[in-house]
């Protein structure tokens, strides 16, 4: 049997196993396995796909992952991003659209101290979206900025996107993080200077916050600045330890670990019952990745072994175009695969495979990474399936309907993917900073 039909055998039972409601890791570890025992027997199977497994569940970066997942559930309960968005709104002053350029910032840093995109949104959603409609402020508007800043922590690091791209695609995940930062801020900068040009031109999307703290002189709203510092403290102490080449990503992840608890303290919110519910949401979380890892990695091992590996990558590199549509091609790829797999799977079964023909066409499989992570955050938020709006819709207020986020998304989907074509062709964005770390 040629290398094509199995391709496409093995792509018709992992539609036809989620057509009928098989979860996703169940899905393609039974694949594997039914190819694997195919191929090689039963024994022989097993053993293949357990030694797949084994291999990436012994790698030491993948720890940095419940790390990070804990760390991110530890700040959902501590409060800390009420306070954190109070003190920018009363730091940001009086203009027209200031509160949802803060709400994108507050994400900015959310981000930055989680890595988790799902707990930002929610977060965001239960804080933020209910102080936006009660000024006045257009609800598409709100809604979009809220999903799609929330979404930022796909790619600003310490994202958990590009640590299981790194595992996958075998570089340094310090890199990616550094060469994530700019593309990041870059979105960033994207939203809010759309948010202050439609509110420009149209006032009556966002109402000024008018309250008595921001109307105090500069120097007497610095006084607010307590509700930053301990979110500044803790990135500065993740990243820091990590660009300073101190510690590893994974023992980086420790660090943000035990500085969310510290943080918790502080704010006399640690307690028994705290502590219980985020690690028993970090084991919920972190049990549904490695289901996901295992199947997806069970599945590309398999079929690299029987030859759909160096299949897929002679189709992509026969391809008479220039190299760079090349990757487009696969970004295209990407894109497609995110309406019916999630990001974990599509990571593990299309990275392996791709990050080679990235070497080979000579191109940085770093600023790949970052065009991949951009990609799985335009898919985060794109219809019929956008995880993101569907995070959003499980706490905002019953009147808002799940179609009126997808409409309101739409804009924010634009200019991510303006942001991804500016690192598409000016590679040097993402590249400079990591090339200072050499």
């Amino acid at each position: 049997m040629g290398i094509e039909l199995i391709t496409l055998l093995i792509v018709v039972a992992l539609l036809a196993l989620m057509a009928l409601g098989v979860p996703l890791g169940i899905t393609t570890l039974t694949v594997s396995l039914a190819t694997a025992i195919l191929y090689f027997g039963e024994r022989a199977g097993f053993f293949i796909v357990a030694a797949n497994v084994g291999e990436v569940l012994h790698k030491y970066e993948l720890i940095a992952v419940p790390f990070f997942v804990f760390m991110a559930n530890v700040l959902e309960r501590s409060g800390i991003a009420q306070s954190l968005f109070d003190s920018m709104a009363i730091l940001g002053g009086r203009f027209r659209g200031s509160v949802a350029v803060q709400t994108c910032v507050v994400a900015v840093v959310l981000a930055a101290m989680s890595g988790i995109m799902g707990g930002e949104i929610v977060m965001l959603g239960l804080i933020a979206l209910p102080q936006m409609l009660r000024l006045g402020y257009d609800r598409k508007l709100s809604i979009g900025i809220i999903c799609a800043a929330g979404a930022l922590a796909t790619l600003i690091p310490p994202s958990v996107v590009l640590i299981v791209y790194g595992l996958a695609a075998q570089v340094s995940i310090t890199k990616l993080f550094a060469a994530s930062a700019v593309p990041g801020l870059i979105l960033a900068s994207l939203f809010i200077v759309y948010i202050l040009i439609r509110v420009r031109f149209n006032p009556a999307l966002a109402p000024i916050y008018d309250i008595p703290e921001t109307g105090l002189p500069l120097f007497q709203r610095v006084k607010f600045l307590k509700g930053v510092v301990l979110p500044g403290l803790l990135i500065g102490a993740v990243l820091g330890v990590i660009y300073s080449g101190i510690a590893t990503v994974t023992e980086a992840a420790a660090v943000g670990a035990v500085g969310a608890l510290v943080v918790a303290a502080v704010r006399n919110e640690l307690n028994w019952k705290m502590a219980r519910d985020a690690m028993r949401q970090t084991v919920l979380t972190v049990g549904s990745i490695i289901w996901l890892v295992l199947g997806a990695v069970s599945l590309i091992g398999i079929y690299n072994r029987i030859g759909g590996g160096e299949f897929l990558r002679g189709l992509l590199t026969s391809i008479d175009i220039a190299p760079i549509l090349v990757i487009v091609v696969m970004m295209l790829i990407v894109m497609v695969l995110g309406t019916f797999l999630e990001w974990i799977a599509i990571i593990f079964i299309t990275v392996p495979i791709f990050a080679p023909v990235v070497v080979d066409l000579g191109f940085d499989p770093v600023w790949f990474g970052v065009l991949f992570a951009m990609n799985i955050q335009i898919y985060y938020l794109s219809p019929p399936f956008g995880p993101a709006c569907f995070f959003l819709k499980s706490v905002a207020p019953k009147d808002i309907q799940l179609q009126e986020i997808f409409a309101a998304v739409l804009p924010f989907i634009a200019l991510q993917a303006v942001g991804l074509f500016l690192v598409l062709f000016f590679p040097d964005l993402a590249l400079w900073l990591p090339n200072l770390l050499d």
